[in-house]
């Protein structure tokens, strides 16, 4: 009988370390606090963007009907219905930049005044600084 037993340590390099690391915190809980800086980016990044996604999704599912619309007349010879299919894409297409115009104002007035704050308060602690 062998009574003999062996093992093998290789420690990660340090490079190899620092991929760990940078994998690890990508999975840790985040218990960092945001700061007003970062939260300000977030706000103004939220009300352009949604209001940005809103109008493309519109424009877009406009446009793919009103290419039906224009395939079936162009293509199959499918006259009425691809007047119709094109008359129903052009209203969400006509509608998209409203959409965009009035999400954006809805969200300026929703976030508006912390946004304003935090810029404030930002601004007024630079000029302590200085």
């Amino acid at each position: 009988m062998n009574d003999k037993f062996s093992y093998k340590y290789i420690a990660p390099t340090e490079e190899e370390r620092k991929e760990i690391d940078s994998i690890r915190r990508q999975y840790a809980p985040q218990e960092k606090e945001e700061t007003k800086l970062e939260r300000l980016r977030r706000l103004d990044a939220l009300v352009k963007n949604t209001a940005i996604i809103w109008s493309l999704v519109l424009g877009v599912l406009g446009t793919l009907i009103f290419g039906l619309g224009l395939t079936m007349i162009l293509e199959w010879s499918i006259w009425l219905w691809g007047i119709v299919l094109m008359f129903i894409g052009s209203v969400p297409i006509a509608l998209a930049y409203p959409v965009y115009k009035w999400v954006l104002k809805k969200y300026k007035n929703r976030f508006g005044e912390e946004i304003l704050r935090l810029s404030e308060e930002l601004l007024n602690e630079s000029d302590k600084r200085e």
